[in-house]
């Protein structure tokens, strides 16, 4: 069984239950261990440059106007474009991935494509219901990926978690998608009843919407947010008693700032900042993952940047074709243009969700769980760089 499956990142239980032993110093402790380098890690997997960045916002909401309006396109294509494409470019060059997923390789892209088609081709039907799809699955996604990263920071440094430890974990990373699920308009709960209503005519919608009154939004915002920190005091006190350790301080990072966007901005300007960091997020983690993979084969004969370069140049241009190329594709064949783009884009969202799922799974023949197991004794440096 695994935790975090559909995440982006899946933590296997005897993984994310196993503890380094010995008793490494207080500071080396609350630091952990990184998979690069602490800066590295905190500031760019760990999201703490997305908090300096939110703090900037925060201060003067008008920067974050500026910068949408004028690099947002750049933004999109370096951060948000090339991190969906890194998924199946990790897919089909994770060692050993075509041969044990021949389905997800092989016949999900043709299948994804015609589903795709007929979705366009009957975007009146289904657009909306296609693009509340992902944009719901979206804050989950975000979401599960900084529990699945906690989880693997927690295992790799040493630090054990209980299974209700884990539960409780689970629940805080939840808090940024259950905000988004109850209050966001035209997804999650919202579009769910509707579509009750309509099937049935109950008419359910009145019923949910003293959680969407604008006026009792804030009010759900600050009572969810007061519920999760006293929940992460409660998992900090848990972890330190019953382990004898502290949790390293990257996996607490990575809540906050995967929820800070949700809660700071209005639903689209959140959406839009989280996605960019997300992005910049997930390309740390897979380019060192594929980094470390090239680096071990028996006959590679390349350096380290190669493959970095490699890797995230391939990612760019695929990204560039999804996003770009194939919407003008589905134009010059006579379908609709605002359709073509919206429902490319959900179609591409959704099929980096299933792929996640599996490329990120930590099982022990994996080369996944050899390389976040790839750690120094604990009584060595905080960080080791493998």
């Amino acid at each position: 069984m695994t935790v975090g499956q559909g995440t982006g990142l899946a933590v296997s239980d005897d993984a994310a239950m196993s503890p380094q032993t010995g008793s490494p110093s207080l500071v080396a402790s609350l630091v952990g261990r990184s998979l690069v380098h602490p800066v590295f890690d905190y500031a760019l997997i760990g999201g703490a440059l997305s908090l300096v960045v939110a703090a900037v916002v925060l201060m003067d909401p008008s920067r974050a106007e500026m910068v949408s309006l004028g690099a947002l396109p750049y933004f999109i294509l370096l951060s948000n474009s090339a991190h969906f494409a890194a998924s199946t470019v990790r897919l089909y060059t994770k060692p050993g991935a075509i041969e044990a997923l021949p389905r997800l390789t092989m016949v999900m892209p043709l299948a994804a494509l015609i589903i795709l088609t007929l979705c366009i081709a009957r975007a009146t039907e289904v657009g909306r219901h296609v693009t509340a799809v992902y944009l719901t699955w979206s804050p989950y996604h975000y979401a599960a990926q900084a529990y699945g990263l906690a989880v693997i920071y927690c295992y790799r440094s040493g630090c054990p978690l209980t299974s209700g430890n884990k539960r409780l974990l689970w629940w805080v990373s939840m808090v940024p998608f259950l905000f988004n699920f109850s209050t966001a308009s035209g997804i999650g709960l919202n579009w769910l009843v509707g579509l009750v209503d309509n099937w049935t005519g109950l008419h359910l919608g009145s019923a949910i919407y003293p959680i969407r009154n604008p006026q009792n939004i804030a009010m759900v915002r600050w009572s969810v947010l007061a519920v999760a920190l006293t929940a992460i005091g409660l998992l900090l006190a848990s972890i330190w008693r019953r382990g004898g350790r502290p949790m390293p301080l990257i996996s607490l990072l990575v809540l906050p700032s995967n929820a800070i966007w949700w809660f700071c901005l209005p639903p689209f300007g959140a959406f839009i900042w989280a996605t960019i960091f997300h992005g910049l997020q997930y390309l740390a983690i897979v380019i060192h993952f594929h980094l470390k993979d090239q680096m071990a084969r028996p006959g590679n004969r390349h350096g380290a940047l190669y493959h970095v370069v490699w890797f995230y140049g391939a990612s760019l241009l695929l990204g560039f074709g999804l996003f770009n190329v194939l919407p003008q594709a589905y134009i010059l064949a006579g379908f609709l243009p605002v359709e073509s783009v919206m429902l490319v884009v959900a179609g591409i969202n959704i099929h980096h969700f299933v792929v996640d799922a599996y490329v990120w799974r930590l099982k022990k023949t994996d080369s996944n769980r050899r390389i976040v197991e790839a750690v120094a004794p604990v009584d060595g440096p905080a960080a080791v760089p493998v």
